[in-house]
């Protein structure tokens, strides 16, 4: 069995180079969407290092379960990240490390944190039907396929951050409250993992 080596001599690179540019612009992924799948990948990377922040935040004020919860958030949106990332270049297109910065790091109560993801949680939602709609009117219809994973993984997240919302008005933050709430939190987060709403 023989093997056979493929050696490229330096002369021959500039033309290589110029094929490997011919194949590049070959592509189904228009520029437009490009951005906007590139625009995706930052919010969901500011996502994952907002949570991460927000779930340090809560180990250090003693919400084992917010942070937990928060913590396993970060991780999820990382890889919703890089699914986009992955995507973008597997389609030709050229996907864009995000530079990340402005994240908050001290909150004025739990109830803010949840506060805050609910909000965020809704303009990402906002974000995913812009592509999707985007990508149908460009007949797009492989980003438009891909694109459907999201737009189902955002409608749990919406929910989950509503009910996590929700435990603040039915519990109360007096007294225990709190603790409660974080005990709550622990079994949504469980809820979460399994991947129900």
């Amino acid at each position: 069995m023989s093997i056979n080596f493929f050696i490229v001599k330096f002369d021959q690179m500039p033309k290589i180079m110029k094929t490997r540019e011919i194949v590049t612009l070959q592509r189904s992924l228009l520029h437009d969407t490009e951005k906007l799948l590139n625009q995706q990948v930052e919010m969901e990377g500011r996502s994952s290092a907002s949570y991460l922040s927000m779930a340090s935040w809560c180990h250090m004020m003693g919400y084992e379960n917010a942070s937990k919860y928060l913590y396993t958030h970060a991780d999820e949106e990382r890889m919703h990240m890089m699914k986009l990332f992955h995507y973008i270049n597997e389609a030709g297109g050229h996907a864009i490390q995000p530079e990340i910065s402005g994240i908050r790091h001290n909150f004025n109560s739990l109830r803010e944190v949840f506060e805050l993801i609910l909000e965020h949680e809704i303009k990402v939602t906002k974000s995913i039907n812009a592509i999707v709609d985007h990508a149908f009117g460009v007949k797009d219809f492989a980003t438009f396929s891909f694109m459907q994973w999201y737009v189902t993984e955002q409608r749990e997240e919406e929910t989950i951050a509503r009910r996590a919302l929700e435990l603040f008005e039915i519990i109360g933050e007096e007294g225990i409250g709190l603790w409660t709430i974080d005990q709550e939190l622990g079994k949504l987060h469980a809820i979460s993992a399994e991947g129900g709403a």
